[in-house]
């Protein structure tokens, strides 16, 4: 099993540059805490981990079936309400209230599925938007039962010291990732959902005079990508250790999911790990950035030589209370520049696929690596 393994990973992982990156990425993520244990590190890359499985429930939900939703905070919310109720009024912990959450969540996607399935394009677009503002409403008028605006404090965490709340979202976004990859790899042998999702994104009535039940995949994607969705929203509260509308079910949760995507590759999987790890540590750290401009700023004598060094300081510590804005600017240059994506605009730069056997091959072989045929 060894011996097949390292085989394995000698030719399917080491000859493939963009896999390769990837496993070295993962790696040092797990031994991330062995380099620095500084709670503001850990709690970044945290959060960025939990984040990732948002994003990437999103490109697989939108990207993949095309089914363009801008309320996908509804299936993060929905679960981090549920969990937090559950704890709050039932006394139940973590290991008990994620599950569920995660339940809730797919019912939730099963539920939004439904009159979703009857409109397409913008239609769709305007409806999945309107459902996280319904349910922010709902919260909003029960406020004697979820806290109104100001949530519901005080939750138990998923486990006794950050570096184990790192680990365990690390895990639980790395087995994610896989999943939904595996569901998505068009090329796959085993599961067919990924060829079929690429067919009704592609065109849906050529898929459904085919024979595929277009409704029922439809279906599946919604409560695949809520389920995941509700991970992520449960996980974010017990690692936050409060739930609050702002937070769960503002508009701004839905729109950042598609920035990552769209900022890192739609319809790729790992678009959304490189843009989450990429675009959420700049915002984190934008904190810190002022603090630095603004010690540089104080720092400087206030002579009439250093003005113009002064006033750039100055503009930059105001920046960096923006930081959606900058995010938005980087985000833009990226469309103009790389429309499909940073992570496939720089897998497009290193690997090169054969013609004639489709296999990946790095971009400056001259022979494909298996059937020799020419890649130039």
């Amino acid at each position: 099993m060894l011996r097949q393994m390292l085989k394995g990973f000698r030719w399917s992982v080491l000859p493939v540059p963009g896999r390769l990156i990837a496993v070295a990425f993962f790696v040092f993520l797990f031994i991330f805490p062995l380099i620095t244990q500084h709670p503001f590190y850990v709690r970044m890359l945290t959060y960025a981990s939990i984040f990732t499985i948002f994003a990437v429930s999103w490109d697989l939900l939108s990207g993949y079936t095309g089914l363009v939703n801008f309320g996908h905070a509804l299936f993060f919310g929905v679960a981090a309400y549920t969990s937090a109720l559950l704890y709050k009024y039932l006394g139940w912990q973590p290991w008990a209230t994620i599950p569920l959450s995660m339940v809730a969540a797919v019912a939730a996607g099963v539920v939004t599925c439904f009159p979703a399935l009857r409109l397409r394009g913008p239609y769709l677009s305007l409806l999945t938007l309107a459902f996280p503002l319904m349910l922010l409403g709902v919260v909003m008028a029960l406020k004697d039962i979820t806290g109104g605006e100001y949530g519901i404090p005080m939750l138990p965490s998923i486990a006794s010291t950050r570096v184990g709340e790192y680990y365990i979202c690390l895990l639980v976004m790395t087995v994610s990732v896989l999943i939904m990859w595996k569901l998505t790899d068009a090329g796959s042998k085993y599961v067919r959902t990924g060829l079929i999702f690429h067919a009704i994104r592609e065109d849906e009535i050529a898929a459904r005079a085919t024979g595929i039940n277009t409704m029922k995949y439809k279906l599946l994607a919604f409560a695949v990508g809520g389920l995941f969705a509700g991970i992520a929203g449960a996980l974010y509260v017990h690692v936050r250790g409060l739930v609050a509308p702002s937070s769960t079910l503002g508009l701004t949760i839905s729109f950042q999911a598609v920035i990552w995507v769209i900022f890192g590759g739609i319809v790729s999987i790992y678009g959304g790990v490189i843009g989450v790890y990429t675009l959420y540590p700049l915002v984190y750290l934008s904190l810190g950035i002022q603090g630095f401009f603004t010690s540089l700023y104080e720092a400087l004598p206030k002579t009439s030589a250093l003005a113009p060094l002064r006033a750039i300081l100055q503009f930059l510590e105001r920046l960096a209370d923006f930081p959606m804005l900058v995010l938005a600017a980087i985000v833009i240059v990226i469309l103009l520049f790389m429309p499909e994506g940073i992570g496939v605009w720089l897998r497009s730069k290193i690997e090169r696929e054969c013609p004639r056997c489709k296999l990946t091959n790095v971009a400056w072989r001259r022979e494909c690596r298996a059937c020799s045929a020419s890649l130039r």
